[in-house]
């Protein structure tokens, strides 16, 4: 049910406005201010899905309204209500957020559409932040131990930057949560993070992958296809396990790097793009470079920021944190109640090798989730949770 607060300063006009909008549908929930300071301490105490403001007020104005309220509850729409000698401040209050304005005496059709507008937009708003929300949760670095929360103050300083990333770490330790961490809080959030596991693509095929073809470029190519790097354009490219790559993919992603210029195979047009660059690896780049097998030059322009993500074995203080973590989440995905752990289970899983990393750790959690008892003790861990 659509809750609407009406701050006008006239009495008459609140009438009248609250007379339309609840003839117009009798789910809308209608609340009144017969001034800005009064529609801002209801506005403080309770949720809105729109208010409609008048300008000019005593004790404070629309605009302060608006400016105060953007500040605490941005998701808000305002609907601004001008007089006849308002119309220009009516404008500059949407430079300062508002969704629309309305004059007076108000147009029957132009209010109420904007009226729907206005709570259609809300909705979608709403939407948003709970669907960022939970994009944002499924890639949730979990754990307060010293290493996880070096990692994590990188990120606030390196997110905000185009500073291309070079992550490193064993198999399984999360470095694709680093890399969706460092798009999810830089203003490329919008834009698209496409994700790409060299050691998945075949070495014939990667350049195709990454770069697109063109038509008859090779047997299979039957039509233009633009590769990742134009798919990524404005947003962010992970190349994963990038040790892995072929030397000439490697040749033509300096390329990208040092031009933010790519050719797609079989083409001679060159095309520009705009993408940020975050790696991962397993292996010691340093070794692979020694050994012939990855380019120096490429490492220098990956790893402007190393950042390093630790075994698990070497944060075991966050275990405990991961475990429940993975309780819940397994919880929600399964739809059953969520087991706890026992004080003496969570210590012996502490104490296990875990050289699957988190990887390993949450199947196992998983598996003591549907196999032990409801709640999990040292000797479900013991039976279950063999190595």
């Amino acid at each position: 049910m659509p809750k609407i607060l009406i701050i006008e300063d006239e009495s008459a006009i609140r009438r009248v406005l609250g007379k339309i909008l609840r003839e117009e549908n009798d789910t809308y929930t209608v609340d009144e201010a017969e001034d800005g300071l009064q529609g801002l301490e209801k506005i403080k105490a309770d949720d809105y899905d729109l208010v409609l403001c008048d300008i000019k007020m005593p004790k404070m104005d629309g605009v302060e309204v608006l400016e105060a309220v953007k500040k605490f509850k941005p998701e808000i729409p305002f609907v601004m209500i001008s007089g006849h000698g308002d119309l220009e401040t009516a404008i500059n209050t949407m430079r300062l957020g508002a969704f629309d304005y309305i004059s007076k005496p108000p147009d029957l059709n132009r209010l109420l559409n904007t009226v729907r507008n206005a709570l259609d937009r809300k909705v979608l708003v709403v939407e948003n932040k709970m669907l960022k929300k939970k994009v944002s949760k499924s890639y949730e670095m979990v754990g307060n131990s010293e290493p996880i929360n070096h990692i994590k103050q990188i990120i606030e300083k390196v997110a905000p930057t185009d500073a291309r990333v070079l992550i490193t770490g064993p198999n399984g330790t999360g470095k694709e949560l680093v890399a969706h961490w460092l798009h999810e809080k830089s203003e490329r959030a919008p834009q698209p993070f496409i994700e790409v596991n060299c050691a998945a693509i075949p070495s014939e095929l990667i350049e195709s992958e990454l770069f697109g073809h063109v038509k008859g470029a090779f047997t299979s190519a039957v039509k233009d296809r633009a590769g990742k790097f134009e798919a990524a354009d404005k947003g962010t490219i992970f190349l994963d396990e990038i040790g892995d790559m072929s030397m000439s993919a490697q040749a033509k992603v300096l390329r990208a790097l040092q031009e933010n210029m790519i050719q797609r195979v079989g083409a001679e047009k060159d095309i520009r793009v705009d993408v940020r660059v975050i790696a991962a690896t397993n292996k010691d780049l340093k070794k692979e470079i020694a050994e012939g097998r990855f380019r120096e030059d490429l490492y220098h322009r990956l790893a402007v920021i190393l950042v390093k993500v630790p075994a698990l074995n070497d944060r075991r203080d966050d275990i405990p944190l991961l475990i429940e973590y993975f309780a819940e989440k397994i919880a929600t995905e399964q739809g059953t109640a969520q087991k706890s752990f026992s004080a003496d289970a969570i210590k012996l899983l502490q104490e296990y090798d875990w050289t699957g990393n988190i990887r390993e750790l949450r199947n196992v959690v998983e598996r003591l989730i549907i196999l032990g008892s409801s709640e999990i003790s040292e000797t479900d861990v013991r039976l279950f949770a063999s190595k």
